[in-house]
């Protein structure tokens, strides 16, 4: 029997997930959690671009708490704690690429014990964090010894990324540089990458009780003159370019090594740009970086769009948060009840297309993700 799935949100990285539920032969498409009245009745296929599948989109929480389901992909923009453990406490297993990626245990306390209660597992991961920030630099150190330093690094033309509300108010673009400083994209990314340095420091070997210090730093570049975009023109003088990173030092000051870096680039486009903002020869890319005996650099390239607007159709990036999370579901069913990190699951992989296994799906034909709207 397939593992029977409901998809919470129906956001770009939602509708990807449910395409990535009808295309996985061990998952079937159950239910699906709504919050716009506009989108309730609604069919799930339908909102995620494709035919009808005969799953109704509800904005009803008692009616997903009562529905019979295994796991749940959790995706709202952000999270809520009491979402996830009422989620965990009516048995469904939660794997969400908006947080828990590898929680302090105090932190997480709440929703351990919500696990226990419920027999079921809570599982956070995506693509950054979730992905290149943590499991990809800790897979490559694996070919290397004497490790010394590890980086996992995004680099992105934001301006494919079609949500223009959030590019605009939450990440701050077009805004002052104040503005963009003072934001709250700062403390939505704190809290996963440094998550993900965590991880990192803890599976090269470092003491978790003695861990070394983690800076984070913010840069925001300026245009110069006017720049057009998808969240419309944005001025000169207002932010079309930032760099978070979060750089975890050992050593006495004046003299500390950077061990691990972990941090995203975006940028409106590379012209008209103040002095030095670029994202460099190698353009749009995933970079994973290891110095120690060899040393590696990895570059991921297709998980952004080819042009703006293909990225406005179809935004690689999300399609890939919303497989890892998908793909995750039959480990994270199998695994022993509690929150559990990518460390303690086996590796994940994807699977390949029905058609490939001759197998069926319950919910209908899956969909050919390379040509639906992300």
């Amino acid at each position: 029997m397939p593992l029977r799935v409901i998809q919470w949100a129906t956001g770009s990285v939602g509708r990807a997930a449910i395409r990535a539920v009808l295309a996985h032969p061990d998952l079937t498409l159950v239910g699906c959690r709504v919050h716009s009245a506009a989108k309730g009745g609604a069919d799930a296929g339908e909102l995620a671009g494709g035919g009808p599948i005969g799953v109704r989109a509800t904005r009803d929480v008692d009616e997903i708490l009562g529905m019979a389901a295994d796991a749940v992909v959790y995706a709202p923009l952000l999270p809520d704690e009491h979402e996830v453990e009422a989620l965990l406490r009516s048995g469904k297993n939660v794997v969400t690429p908006v947080g828990w990626f590898y929680p302090e245990p105090g932190r997480a306390a709440r929703l351990a014990a919500a696990c226990e209660a419920g027999g079921v597992t809570l599982h956070g991961t995506g693509i950054d964090p979730g992905g290149v920030t943590e499991i990809f630099p800790l897979m490559i150190s694996s070919m290397s010894s004497a490790v010394t330093f590890v980086r996992g690094e995004e680099f992105s033309d934001i301006r494919s990324y079609d949500a223009p509300d959030v590019v605009r108010d939450v990440m701050g673009f077009g805004g002052t540089r104040e503005q963009a400083l003072a934001g709250p994209m700062v403390k939505l990314l704190d809290g996963g990458f440094r998550q993900s340095v965590a991880m990192v420091l803890d599976g090269l070997g470092f003491d978790p009780a003695r861990r070394p210090e983690v800076r984070r730093t913010h840069e925001v570049g300026l245009a110069t003159a006017t720049v057009p975009s998808p969240i419309g023109d944005i001025g000169p003088g207002r932010v079309t370019a930032q760099r978070f990173r979060w750089d975890a030092v050992v050593g006495p000051t004046g003299a500390q090594d950077v061990v691990v870096r972990v941090g995203v680039t975006w940028l409106m486009g590379e012209e008209d740009l103040e002095d030095g903002w670029t994202l460099g020869p190698g353009g749009e890319r995933f970079e994973v970086e290891v110095k120690g005996e060899p040393d590696a650099v990895v570059t991921i390239r297709g998980w952004q769009a080819e042009s703006v607007s293909a990225g406005l159709v179809r935004n690689p990036g999300i399609v890939a948060t919303a497989a890892h999370c998908v793909n995750s579901i039959p480990y994270v069913c199998a695994a022993a009840p509690g929150v559990r990190t990518a460390l303690d699951l086996p590796v994940v992989t994807g699977r390949a297309h029905p058609r490939l296994l001759g197998a069926g799906h319950a919910t209908g034909a899956a969909p050919d993700q390379g040509t639906m709207g992300a």
